[in-house]
């Protein structure tokens, strides 16, 4: 079950990456970008925690948020 998610989780990001970022500008403050933080969390963690990590992680992506090297804890 816990698969499924993650499998169910994982398809809009690879949608992103693969047909809108290409025409979109490079922009990420972060690295690693945040839909690749996303798909690590969830690699990671599964489903749940990886889900809250990718979305504390986009909650911070702002101008007067931080920047530079933020892996996955």
């Amino acid at each position: 079950m816990k698969k499924i998610l993650s499998f169910l989780l994982l398809l809009p990001i690879y949608f992103y990456r693969n047909c809108i970022s290409p025409f979109t500008p490079p922009s990420c403050r972060f690295t690693p970008t945040c839909s690749e933080y996303a798909v690590q969390a969830i690699k990671k963690y599964g489903p749940f925690k990886g889900l809250y990590l990718a979305i504390r992680r986009l909650l911070r992506c702002h101008p007067w948020g931080g920047s530079g090297y933020d892996p996955v804890p």
